[in-house]
């Protein structure tokens, strides 16, 4: 263990999926971050567009030749791109806009306006012998205009703002856009290095802050606002470098990380087989810039694919602004770097083995984690301590670490048996809130009990008797008595031990033992529930019936799912408990009716169907698939009926019972035709299942559909009895629908004169009453004037003339508003005149 090692600032992975593919046909050329996705250009001339786990989005095919760089807007809804053969495109992602010029000399870089997507800054540069500005005017025509040339090519170009940072053969210069003034020339420090091969790296950390990096050379450099007086002619900003430093390897990229820097370089060194300067893998340093120097924070050397191949040139380093992420791209490779978490500050402690800093760790950004939890985390630290024997100390962190969590505390104290160190652990064992089960005391009592007298009378006297079973223990330290009758710890022991029970245990465990009548007495009058739930498959043993009784009928004090704990190894038992409690209340033991199908099944399978009919909460496809299993038909049919597969029902009848009977009562009781169809057919070439159907079939199926079908020649018993019964089957219903027809002709014709007669009835007619169309009074205030009313059977009234026009031929009008509702009798016209 390396103690002086100190943890890495950041972790990296490759981007793989769709960027794997790419590289494994071509090879990376320029990158650009963008928050939403990845832009990559290759050697091949395409543009992909990426999401960040480096799935292929978009495809571009912009040139058959080298993408040299690629610039985004802010939205990220358009980008400019440029080649090695001088094409220059901008374009919408997803609009039509779109912008292409072809020039005579490769363009190495272009750069749209941060605020392309706004109508006035419709503006980028491209940079191949000059610098040129592209804005569009009127009639959306693009007009360039020169911002610089003659100083060789432009190399690289940075656009934050309204100010645009360009690098060429002699130096960098920053143009301020709203001025249209060059403010700065900061001149390149070593002119020996060849500007193509040892390209000028660019970056803004905020809109007033540029990080220039050439050769070995790093500067900081800050816009700042010249004061009036200083003026003149002067332009209104200028720049003032705040950092300046060199590296020890050349820089192919640079970003920010708050107020630092993380630097990639490009390193060669000397072979120690053949003594010949090679390409190295390259490093991501993160440094702390001082006024003259910089002070090192982390360093890694980055194993990138095809690295002894690269130069200074091929690599580059983007950034995504706000999440610390920074992607190193090579030919064949692109590596993210990301700043470590808390969660991957912990992973390092943890394979450091340094578990209680990491415990510390965790405790500390518990809300911040996501990847660990500090129980797991101290659980590895208490396995540690036992690895390396410290078990004092691992028994000890048992309670901070555990808590209340009585599982785990179980756990730890098996684990402490299996390597023979009980007797540790016992001392930090919980006696209040939480409690163990009191098996985890009575192992440890025992593991005292045979070493160590005195350790054994110890806890006994530390120790609550109700987190143990007393009189285990006591029967316990009876059989070491045999062994030593005259011990006197042990008989002191025994003596509290019956002191905790008040004796009762003592006198419980011996009818126990002798299996006294009086057992069950004993404990009713003297309330020692608590004390048999240990005990209960002895009580069953000794008389499951009155056992039984006894716990359904103190549930209060010794719980159906303890119960059921208790007798998990004695299913026998545990199906007796449980059919005498599903007998007495269908809903209390729910839980259990998955496990009670298997015990019907295995012990008493005349209650199984009983049972199955009454629950309505067991698992309807496990107690098929155990019927199945167990080839009992019966119960087969009636779940296969319950449930909705009637067809397989009435199969496995007629295929595995072959009784016709119970087939035929089965299609009576589900009523549907095409069980009766698939009776049949199955029946057709069989005579006794032919002669059942004749004799049963008549009242629900069509006979004749059978008759049909039965093949000449066929020899079918008691076929004459069985027409017989047709016949007359058939006229009995005859005779029932007669009687039937005659009492509904009967009551139909007393309904109608009834309603006749009152329809016949006069219907009053005076001042009160009103129009229900106009809600005037119905008749009119001069009597003397002829009118029309019309009444209907509803009492709803109408003057004549408020009624609408009928357009059906029939003359019988109906109420306008009962009609909205149901058209009946009730609605009946009846027109009075005068």
């Amino acid at each position: 263990e390396d103690e002086s090692e100190e943890e890495p600032k950041l972790k990296y992975e490759r981007l793989s999926n769709g960027v794997t593919e790419i590289l494994q046909k071509d090879a990376a050329s320029c990158m650009t971050v963008h928050e939403k996705f990845l832009a990559l250009g290759t050697h091949y001339g395409k543009v992909y567009l990426l999401d960040v786990q480096g799935n292929i989005t978009q495809k571009f095919d912009v040139s058959p030749v080298k993408i040299n760089q690629i610039s985004l807007d802010e939205s990220g809804e358009h980008m400019g791109v440029c080649s090695e053969d001088g094409k220059v495109q901008v374009f919408g992602l997803y609009s039509a806009e779109e912008f292409h010029e072809t020039f005579d000399c490769p363009i190495k870089i272009v750069a749209v306006h941060p605020q392309f997507v706004r109508s006035h800054f419709k503006q980028f540069v491209t940079g191949g012998k000059k610098l040129l500005l592209y804005e569009r005017g009127w009639m959306n025509r693009w007009k360039p205009s020169v911002l610089h040339e003659g100083e060789g090519n432009i190399r690289n170009v940075k656009w934050r703002g309204h100010l645009i940072a360009w690098a060429n053969n002699m130096g960098v210069k920053i143009l301020d856009m709203i001025s249209k003034q060059r403010i700065t020339n900061v001149p390149r420090d070593d002119i020996s290095l060849r500007p193509d091969m040892y390209p000028c790296s660019l970056c803004w950390k905020d809109n007033l802050t540029l990080i220039i990096g050439w050769g070995n050379s790093v500067k900081i450099c800050s816009v700042k606002e010249r004061h009036a007086s200083e003026m003149r002619d002067l332009p209104n900003r200028y720049v003032e470098i705040v950092f300046q430093f060199e590296t020890e390897f050349h820089i192919s990229g640079l970003a920010p990380l708050c107020d630092q820097l993380v630097v990639l370089s490009y390193v060669k060194e000397i072979s120690e087989k053949t003594e010949v300067e090679c390409c190295a893998r390259p490093r991501l340093d993160i440094v702390q810039p001082l006024p003259e120097s910089c002070e090192e924070i982390s360093s890694d050397a980055l194993t990138v694919r095809g690295f002894q191949e690269n130069e200074c040139r091929d690599y580059h380093l983007e950034y995504s602004e706000g999440e610390s992420l920074f992607y190193i791209i090579s030919p064949r490779d692109v590596v993210v770097a990301k700043e470590r978490d808390q969660d991957d500050h912990i992973d390092w402690l943890l394979e450091k083995k340094k578990y209680e800093e990491a415990l510390m760790a965790a405790e500390i950004s518990q809300k911040t984690i996501k990847k660990h939890k500090i129980l797991d985390i101290g659980l590895a630290y208490i396995n540690h301590l036992v690895e390396k024997g410290e078990y004092d100390l691992a028994a000890r962190k048992c309670q901070k670490i555990l808590g209340k969590n009585t599982d785990l505390w179980e756990f730890e104290v098996y684990k402490f048996k299996e390597i023979g160190q009980l007797k540790a652990i016992s001392r930090y064992l919980p006696r209040r809130d939480p409690v163990l089960k009191p098996l985890i005391y009575e192992m440890v009592l025992h593991e005292f009990l045979e070493s160590d007298y005195e350790g054994f009378a110890t806890l006994i006297k530390e120790w609550p008797g109700d987190l143990y079973n007393n009189t285990i223990i006591v029967q316990a330290v009876v059989d070491h008595l045999k062994k030593d009758p005259q011990n006197r710890t042990l008989l002191r022991t025994l003596a509290e031990l019956y002191t905790y029970d008040q004796r009762y245990g003592r006198a419980l465990e011996i009818y126990l033992t002798l299996r006294h009548k009086d057992v069950f007495q004993l404990i009713h009058k003297h309330n020692l529930f608590s004390s048999i739930r240990d005990k209960i498959v002895l009580l069953m043993d000794f008389d499951a019936e009155k056992a039984v009784d006894m716990l359904l009928d103190n549930e209060d004090k010794i719980s159906i799912d303890r119960v059921v704990e208790e007798l998990e190894n004695r299913p026998e038992l545990q199906h007796v408990y449980l059919h005498k409690l599903f007998k007495r209340d269908h809903h209390k033991g729910q839980r259990y009716h998955e496990k009670q199908i298997s015990l019907y099944a295995e012990y008493d399978r005349p209650n199984l169907l009983p049972f199955l009919r009454d629950s309505t909460h067991c698992p309807l496809e496990k107690a098929l698939e155990i019927c199945q299993q167990r080839n009992f038909v019966e119960e087969t049919v009636y779940l296969l009926s319950r449930m909705g597969n009637s067809r397989s029902a009435l199969k496995m009848i007629m295929e595995e019972l072959h009784d016709v009977d119970k087939a035929i009562e089965f299609a009576k009781e589900q009523d549907d035709g095409e069980l009766w169809e698939d009776l049949i057919l199955y029946s057709i070439d069989k005579p006794p299942f032919i002669t059942g159907l004749l004799n049963n079939i008549g009242t629900h199926v069509d006979p004749i559909l059978l008759i049909h079908r039965i093949k000449e020649g066929m020899e079918i018993p008691n076929l004459r009895d069985s027409l017989v019964k047709i016949l007359q089957d058939y006229n009995l219903q005859i005779l029932l629908r007669e009687g039937c027809k005659k009492i509904l002709v009967a009551d139909s014709l007393s309904l109608l004169k009834k309603m006749h007669r009152t329809q016949m009835k006069g219907v009053l007619v005076d001042e009160e009453n009103i129009c229900e169309s106009c809600l005037s009074p119905i008749l009119p205030s001069d009597a003397s004037k002829s009118f029309s009313v019309v009444v209907f059977h509803c009492r709803h009234m109408f003057h004549k003339e408020c009624l609408p026009v009928s357009n059906t031929v029939s003359p019988v009008q109906f109420c306008n508003i009962c009609s909205a509702k149901h058209r009946g009798p009730g609605s009946a016209i009846l027109e009075m005149k005068k």
